[in-house]
């Protein structure tokens, strides 16, 4: 399904609050599939948090934090590469950083997580929505 990469955002987030980061996945491998070449790299790293998330909820420890590094890792590399920090208003920054949080804990405690509790926010609810970033989640 093609989405505008705002409705891709929102409706993640919308599925990631739910506690459905596997659907939250789907809607960003869509726009990673459908989308413009030059940003396939930031949705495909979206698509790898969320199945990651998804595998620590499922208490797949090892995958999990596999994925959520990995995912980390391709949005930093995207964001600098692209000199874009904030695509769409979201945050590769702090998302990284809350998947780099999260697979430490899902290492150390090897078990499942609340997928919902620990979904990360894609942006930050205390700046304007053209200037919106993400915020980790602060439930771990």
């Amino acid at each position: 399904m093609v989405r505008a990469p705002e409705e891709t955002v929102v409706e993640a987030q919308a599925l990631l609050d739910a506690g459905k980061p596997f659907h939250a996945h789907e809607v960003f491998e869509d726009a990673w599939k459908s989308g413009p070449d030059e940003e396939r790299a930031l949705w495909r790293g979206l698509a790898q948090l969320a199945v990651g998330l998804t595998h620590a909820a499922r208490g797949n420890a090892k995958g999990g934090a596999l994925l959520l590094r990995r995912g980390a890792g391709a949005v930093e590399e995207w964001g600098a590469a692209s000199g874009r920090p904030r695509p769409h208003g979201v945050d590769l920054a702090g998302v990284a950083a809350w998947a780099r949080r999260l697979a430490g804990v899902v290492e150390r405690d090897g078990r499942a997580v609340d997928a919902g509790a620990s979904a990360p926010r894609l942006r930050r609810t205390d700046t304007a929505p053209e200037s919106s970033a993400a915020s980790p989640s602060a439930e771990q």
